[in-house]
Protein backbone atom coordinates (compact mmCIF):
# COMPACT_ATOMS: atom_id res chain seq x y z
CA UNK A 1 0.00 0.00 0.00
CA UNK A 2 1.65 3.59 -0.91
CA UNK A 3 1.59 6.37 1.60
CA UNK A 4 -1.67 8.08 -0.02
CA UNK A 5 -3.47 5.12 0.30
CA UNK A 6 -2.37 4.60 3.64
CA UNK A 7 -3.59 8.17 4.72
CA UNK A 8 -6.74 8.01 3.08
CA UNK A 9 -7.37 4.91 5.14
CA UNK A 10 -6.49 6.67 8.22
CA UNK A 11 -8.87 9.23 7.24
CA UNK A 12 -11.45 6.47 7.10
CA UNK A 13 -10.50 5.40 10.82
CA UNK A 14 -10.62 8.49 12.55
CA UNK A 15 -13.95 9.75 11.23
CA UNK A 16 -16.14 9.54 13.22
CA UNK A 17 -14.25 7.85 16.21
CA UNK A 18 -11.44 7.79 18.36
CA UNK A 19 -8.21 5.85 17.69
CA UNK A 20 -4.37 5.76 19.41
CA UNK A 21 -1.60 6.21 17.49
CA UNK A 22 -0.89 2.13 18.08
CA UNK A 23 -4.15 1.19 17.26
CA UNK A 24 -3.80 2.99 14.16
CA UNK A 25 -0.10 1.58 13.61
CA UNK A 26 -1.81 -2.25 13.87
CA UNK A 27 -4.18 -1.63 11.58
CA UNK A 28 -2.13 0.04 8.76
CA UNK A 29 1.09 -2.77 9.44
CA UNK A 30 3.76 0.74 10.25
CA UNK A 31 5.54 1.72 13.01
CA UNK A 32 3.72 4.41 15.26
CA UNK A 33 5.93 6.98 14.08
CA UNK A 34 4.98 6.70 10.59
CA UNK A 35 1.11 7.23 12.12
CA UNK A 36 2.94 10.55 13.61
CA UNK A 37 4.02 12.16 10.11
CA UNK A 38 0.85 10.71 8.03
CA UNK A 39 -1.04 12.60 10.81
CA UNK A 40 1.25 15.87 10.04
CA UNK A 41 1.02 15.24 6.55
CA UNK A 42 -2.89 15.27 6.50
CA UNK A 43 -3.19 18.40 8.78
CA UNK A 44 -1.19 20.17 6.21
CA UNK A 45 -3.21 18.87 3.18
CA UNK A 46 -6.17 20.62 5.08
CA UNK A 47 -8.16 18.00 7.62
CA UNK A 48 -8.78 19.03 10.95
CA UNK A 49 -6.95 16.04 13.07
CA UNK A 50 -7.69 16.30 16.82
CA UNK A 51 -4.79 14.57 18.53
CA UNK A 52 -5.68 14.12 21.85
CA UNK A 53 -4.21 11.66 24.79
CA UNK A 54 -6.84 9.11 24.44
CA UNK A 55 -5.84 8.99 20.43
CA UNK A 56 -6.86 11.02 16.75
CA UNK A 57 -10.21 11.64 15.45
CA UNK A 58 -11.04 13.62 12.32
CA UNK A 59 -13.28 17.02 13.28
CA UNK A 60 -15.85 17.10 11.17
CA UNK A 61 -18.93 19.06 11.06
CA UNK A 62 -17.86 21.86 13.83
CA UNK A 63 -16.34 24.45 12.06
CA UNK A 64 -17.20 27.32 14.78
CA UNK A 65 -14.90 27.68 17.66
CA UNK A 66 -15.25 29.79 20.68
CA UNK A 67 -13.43 30.04 23.69
CA UNK A 68 -15.46 30.59 27.11
CA UNK A 69 -14.29 32.41 30.37
CA UNK A 70 -16.14 30.41 33.53
CA UNK A 71 -16.36 30.51 37.28
CA UNK A 72 -17.85 27.77 39.21
CA UNK A 73 -17.25 25.54 42.52
CA UNK A 74 -16.67 21.72 42.04
CA UNK A 75 -20.23 21.01 42.46
CA UNK A 76 -21.35 22.72 38.88
CA UNK A 77 -18.94 21.14 36.91
CA UNK A 78 -20.66 18.06 34.94
CA UNK A 79 -23.58 20.73 34.77
CA UNK A 80 -21.49 23.31 33.28
CA UNK A 81 -19.95 20.14 31.02
CA UNK A 82 -23.75 19.47 30.30
CA UNK A 83 -24.46 22.85 29.18
CA UNK A 84 -21.88 22.38 26.20
CA UNK A 85 -22.53 18.71 24.97
CA UNK A 86 -26.37 18.87 25.81
CA UNK A 87 -26.34 21.78 22.88
CA UNK A 88 -24.06 19.77 20.22
CA UNK A 89 -20.82 21.44 21.24
CA UNK A 90 -17.60 19.83 22.00
CA UNK A 91 -15.40 20.78 24.49
CA UNK A 92 -11.94 20.37 23.46
CA UNK A 93 -9.64 21.69 26.40
CA UNK A 94 -9.83 23.33 30.08
CA UNK A 95 -6.94 25.78 30.70
CA UNK A 96 -6.02 28.31 33.28
CA UNK A 97 -4.08 31.17 33.51
CA UNK A 98 -1.92 30.38 37.11
CA UNK A 99 -0.02 33.78 38.58
CA UNK A 100 3.69 31.50 38.44
CA UNK A 101 3.51 28.74 35.83
CA UNK A 102 1.45 30.80 33.37
CA UNK A 103 -1.11 28.81 30.98
CA UNK A 104 -1.95 25.50 31.83
CA UNK A 105 -3.86 23.47 29.16
CA UNK A 106 -5.58 20.09 29.74
CA UNK A 107 -7.15 18.55 26.80
CA UNK A 108 -10.98 16.88 27.37
CA UNK A 109 -12.40 16.00 24.01
CA UNK A 110 -15.69 15.37 25.69
CA UNK A 111 -18.57 15.60 23.29
CA UNK A 112 -21.20 13.81 25.10
CA UNK A 113 -23.07 12.92 28.46
CA UNK A 114 -21.18 9.73 28.91
CA UNK A 115 -17.74 11.09 28.26
CA UNK A 116 -18.97 13.79 31.37
CA UNK A 117 -19.99 10.94 33.29
CA UNK A 118 -16.83 8.94 32.46
CA UNK A 119 -14.70 12.24 33.71
CA UNK A 120 -16.79 13.14 36.37
CA UNK A 121 -16.21 9.43 37.30
CA UNK A 122 -12.18 10.30 37.15
CA UNK A 123 -12.35 13.05 39.09
CA UNK A 124 -13.77 11.35 42.07
CA UNK A 125 -11.49 8.62 42.42
CA UNK A 126 -9.25 11.26 43.73
CA UNK A 127 -6.00 11.32 42.14
CA UNK A 128 -6.33 14.87 40.44
CA UNK A 129 -8.52 17.86 40.90
CA UNK A 130 -9.37 20.42 38.42
CA UNK A 131 -7.36 22.98 36.82
CA UNK A 132 -9.99 25.22 38.71
CA UNK A 133 -8.77 24.63 41.82
CA UNK A 134 -5.41 26.28 40.92
CA UNK A 135 -7.10 29.69 40.12
CA UNK A 136 -9.76 29.73 42.66
CA UNK A 137 -12.64 27.93 40.12
CA UNK A 138 -12.09 31.11 36.82
CA UNK A 139 -11.04 28.35 34.05
CA UNK A 140 -11.60 28.58 30.51
CA UNK A 141 -12.83 26.07 27.92
CA UNK A 142 -12.06 25.93 23.71
CA UNK A 143 -15.35 24.39 22.60
CA UNK A 144 -16.00 23.61 18.90
CA UNK A 145 -19.92 23.54 17.07
CA UNK A 146 -21.55 23.27 14.24
CA UNK A 147 -22.63 27.10 14.22
CA UNK A 148 -22.47 30.18 15.86
CA UNK A 149 -26.05 29.87 16.70
CA UNK A 150 -25.21 27.17 19.11
CA UNK A 151 -22.41 28.77 20.62
CA UNK A 152 -24.61 31.81 21.41
CA UNK A 153 -26.92 29.22 23.29
CA UNK A 154 -24.27 27.79 24.97
CA UNK A 155 -23.12 30.95 26.28
CA UNK A 156 -26.34 32.61 26.59
CA UNK A 157 -26.98 29.32 29.41
CA UNK A 158 -24.00 29.77 30.73
CA UNK A 159 -24.58 33.49 31.41
CA UNK A 160 -28.07 32.56 32.86
CA UNK A 161 -26.67 29.70 35.49
CA UNK A 162 -24.31 32.49 36.44
CA UNK A 163 -20.87 30.58 34.69
CA UNK A 164 -19.99 32.93 32.28
CA UNK A 165 -17.53 35.58 33.14
CA UNK A 166 -16.95 38.89 30.96
CA UNK A 167 -14.12 39.37 29.35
Amino acid sequence: MSGEERREQIVEAIRGRMLSGTDLSRKMGVSRQVIVQDIALLRTAGYDILSTRRGYILQEGASCRRIFHVTHDDQHTEDELNIFVDAGGRVLDVFVEHDVYGLIRGELNISSRRQVREFMENLKTGKAVPLKALTCDEHWHTVIADSEETLDFIQDELAQRGYLLND
